[in-house]
């Protein structure tokens, strides 16, 4: 016999672990989101479970984050990793592992938050088996990636279906920016509900380094100009503008200039085939003694990072939302960001940074050069961002918002047996 628990909903997230570690292979902001959600849920009554693919047999089938917060893992295919674009095939044994998965615990979710597209395949079967509320987070479309996209890969038919039948069908589709929204009725379909419920960022622990504390752990001199990139190793972020707009920034040999580039896989990975072309770049452009690698940073390194730069530099070629960007907001640095996605949302240009054209070095080059050289601007702006981010940002609010919307569709959802029975109580 299942038990349908109303505060008992189910975060489906087949490629994007949120136990994984950040900066893993294809480890990047949707599992920041899922697991930050879930915690924050949890903390607001709610009991969570949170879902991805087994990707090895060392891994734990179920990590407890929290009394009522956890990440399940199900074997679909081979206990390995396997690129986002071929993971589809395994994904109706997703689906069964899924149901069994509630079987054996005895309960049944009455709603599910699908997030990416494979996600959404998985969910919207499930719906064929029981009846649910369906949530849907993108964090990605196929229709806008494969715009600047020459070879499409063999998937992207697929996906395009799959994304536009879930817009189209599932109870709610929440956008992280209203730019997402635009894209979505654009581009996928005019058709579906979509609510705007922006993402959110740990407000408690970025922000809690300041820059001279931060500068001291780092070895970074206190009057060094430094621009940041964090995150993955993929062409799609832009790393290559930022390396040559640091190369043609006008501080270039006048002043402490410093580029940081943290973020990274192991080498041979897709990401790491990445960074052994961006530092090739570096070394072409003779900018190697001002350019450092950190590597992966964990979630202790992020708030010393941001904190000791001066700019946080987002070079995207396209965000759906743009994490990093809150997160450097929050540690009160200023961001230099591509004007694409929801970076347009997260980013008020000459308020909280400045937005520039994507790929374009130059205006790169002169936003950087435009906080570096005006430190008392950079600050003001940074303490505005802060401001932004405690105000509209924290996890905590994107799960008050996440929750509420839940409750509606869960209350809209009930067998009228139930809301009857409610109404006499």
């Amino acid at each position: 016999m299942f038990v349908n628990q109303k505060n008992r909903v189910a975060l489906i997230s087949v490629s994007g672990d949120p136990a994984a570690e950040i900066g893993q292979e294809e480890a990047g902001g949707q599992n920041v989101y899922v697991r930050q959600v879930g915690l924050a849920l949890a903390q607001q009554g709610w009991s969570v479970d949170m879902f991805a693919r087994r990707i090895s047999p060392d891994q734990s089938a179920i990590v407890q984050h929290a009394p009522n917060c956890r990440t399940i893992r199900l074997t679909a295919g081979p206990q390995k990793f396997i690129g986002r674009d071929t993971v589809f095939n395994y994904l109706p044994e997703f689906v069964q592992q899924f149901l069994a998965f509630q079987k054996q615990e005895g309960i049944q979710y009455p709603l599910v938050h699908t997030n990416y597209w494979l996600s959404s395949w998985v969910g919207m079967e499930l719906k064929k088996h029981q009846s649910l509320v369906q949530v849907h987070t993108y964090h990605s479309l196929g229709a806008v990636k494969y715009r600047s996209v020459s070879d499409l890969p063999a998937i992207a038919s697929t996906r395009l279906a799959v994304e536009k039948t879930c817009l189209e069908t599932v109870d709610s589709v929440v956008a992280t920016s209203p730019q997402e929204g635009e894209h979505m009725r654009k581009l996928v379909s005019t058709q579906g509900t979509i609510e705007m419920v922006p993402c959110g960022t740990d407000i408690e622990r970025l922000g809690s380094v300041d820059r001279l504390t931060a500068r001291g752990e780092l070895g970074i001199p206190e009057d060094a100009k430094v621009a940041l990139y964090v995150g993955r190793f993929d062409r799609r972020k832009g790393i290559e503008t930022l390396v040559r707009a640091i190369a043609s920034s006008k501080l270039r040999g006048t002043s402490d200039l410093r580029l940081i580039i943290g973020g990274g896989a192991r080498s041979g990975e897709s990401d790491g085939i990445e960074r052994d072309r961006i530092q090739s770049i570096v070394k072409e452009l003779g900018i190697e003694a001002i350019t450092t690698f950190p590597g992966r940073l964990t979630e202790s390194d992020l708030p010393i990072y941001y904190a000791a730069a001066n700019v946080c530099v987002v070079p995207s070629h396209y965000e759906p939302f743009g994490l990093v960007a809150i997160e450097a907001m929050a540690c009160r640095t200023p961001v230099v960001a591509s004007k694409v996605g929801g970076l347009q949302f997260t980013v008020v240009p000459e308020v909280t940074g400045l937005l520039v054209p994507p790929k374009d070095d130059a205006a790169f080059a002169e936003a950087i050069d435009r906080i570096l050289e005006n430190p008392a601007w950079g600050e003001q702006l940074g303490e505005t961002g802060r401001q932004r981010v405690e105000i509209a940002m924290s996890w905590d609010s994107v799960a008050s918002w996440l929750g509420c919307l839940y409750e509606k569709l869960i209350s809209q959802n009930a067998p009228v047996s139930a809301k009857t029975s409610q109404v006499a109580a």
